[in-house]
């Protein structure tokens, strides 16, 4: 059979994958705990689900505008000037199928074969493949400090006459690194004088502990959105807890939003009613929401902290934002991908492999669950690595002793 070398060469999600495996052990019985995939166990807001419904039960479920419904762009204009003191007219706005559509469909839409995009380490694993399907380089730049903050000189060393964006993700999937202001302010004043796009992906903008903030790229630039290089990708999935709506949205220049609807209605049509209503319902509806979501998280934040604190080998820089940490466990062992399968054969932990982020010798870890499995899943993988740990340790209803030490 012969297929596209292009969508070929494409890898296959870690993320997805590893969620594949323990769906496959948990259906044999088999006491999994799954640290790895980023999903708040919430319930989707009410006012989500009052406005799916009334969409729903008028019947009125048919092709909507591709760019989005004029009330869900609304929402998204208000959504934009309360969080980042920016007036948008519905021209700059995109609605799409998630945020991972509005990402893609920038790159298809700014890239030409060989163009490059700088990407930051540690990275979401989809940007360097959705940059390769659309043709382009990724070129990645890691920090060489063992922190998760890249230095702005070798941000401004990979630019070239090539590089056509830099991808900005604070706070940060996988690390939960939040960038310094003065950081995102070079970026912004370097993406303007070299005149490239700054794509800063938000989609845990507001999912930060202990007073953080990220700054947003908008409050370093004097330009208007429709002059600006400065594109915001964001979206509910996150924020409200409500990943599988599949609601993103961009707001850009009108040019480029132009040419991105043109490839949405000509991949997907447009984005289905029902779910817009959804994230419109929750975009207007009371945001207590969204604080009581990220008072939940934190605390799982700092349980996961203060359960690490007996794992001798282990480290960690401690999460900002997000919920995920990236645990450095070279000390173990420093390739990520078989240390991600021992775990999930000796302790029927999901976690994801580092390398799949640019950060061999890591393993990212989700704390979007319960505190009941942030506690179990720490101490699974504490029992498998660290042999100050005691022996033996029941793994659902079985005991386990550990005998590869």
């Amino acid at each position: 059979m012969r297929l596209s070398k292009i969508a070929s060469d494409i890898a296959e999600s870690p993320t997805l994958a590893l969620n594949e495996e323990a769906r496959l052990l948990r259906e044999r019985g088999e006491a999994v705990i799954n640290l790895g995939i980023g999903e708040p166990k919430n319930k989707t807001p009410i006012a989500a689900v009052l406005a799916s419904g009334a969409r729903l039960t008028s019947g009125e479920v048919k092709y909507t505008p591709p760019d989005g419904l004029p009330s869900m762009k609304k929402a998204v204009i208000r959504y934009t000037e309360e969080n980042y003191n920016r007036l948008v007219a519905p021209e700059n706005v995109l609605i799409t199928n998630g945020a991972k559509q509005s990402l893609y469909n920038i790159f298809y839409s700014i890239l030409n074969p060989q163009d490059e995009v700088i990407v930051i380490a540690p990275y979401w694993v989809s940007y360097p493949e959705m940059v390769k399907m659309c043709l382009g380089i990724p070129v990645v730049v890691t920090p060489e400090d063992g922190t998760f903050t890249p230095r702005f000189e070798d941000v401004g060393r990979a630019v070239t006459s090539s590089t056509r964006a830099i991808i900005v993700n604070s706070p940060n999937n996988p690390s939960g690194a939040i960038y310094p202001p003065e950081l995102i302010e070079k970026i912004v004043k370097l993406c303007e004088r070299k005149g490239i796009f700054m794509i800063c992906d938000d989609i845990y903008q507001k999912l930060t502990f202990d007073r953080n903030v990220a700054s947003p790229a908008y409050l370093f630039t004097k330009k208007d959105v429709e002059n600006s290089h400065i594109i915001v990708v964001n979206g509910v999935a996150k924020l409200y807890g409500m990943t599988g709506f599949r609601i993103g949205w961009v707001v850009a220049p009108r040019e480029l939003v132009m040419v991105m609807t043109n490839v949405l209605a000509q991949t997907t049509s447009c984005v289905s009613p029902i779910a817009q209503a959804a994230a419109e319902g929750a975009l207007n509806g009371l945001q207590s929401v969204v604080e009581a979501l990220r008072l939940q998280i934190q605390n799982n934040r700092d349980v996961l902290l203060q359960e690490l604190k007996a794992f001798t080998g282990v480290r960690l820089i401690e999460p900002k934002g997000t919920f995920y940490a990236l645990l450095d466990l070279r000390a173990f062992n420093e390739n990520s991908i078989e240390l991600s399968r021992f775990l999930l054969k000796k302790a029927l932990v999901v976690t994801v492999p580092g390398k799949e982020f640019g950060m061999e010798g890591h393993i990212r870890i989700s704390f979007a669950g319960s505190v009941k499995d942030i506690t179990e899943g720490i101490a699974r993988i504490k029992w498998a690595l660290d042999s100050t740990s005691p022996n033996e340790i029941y793994i659902g209803d079985k005991k386990m002793i550990r005998d590869w030490m």
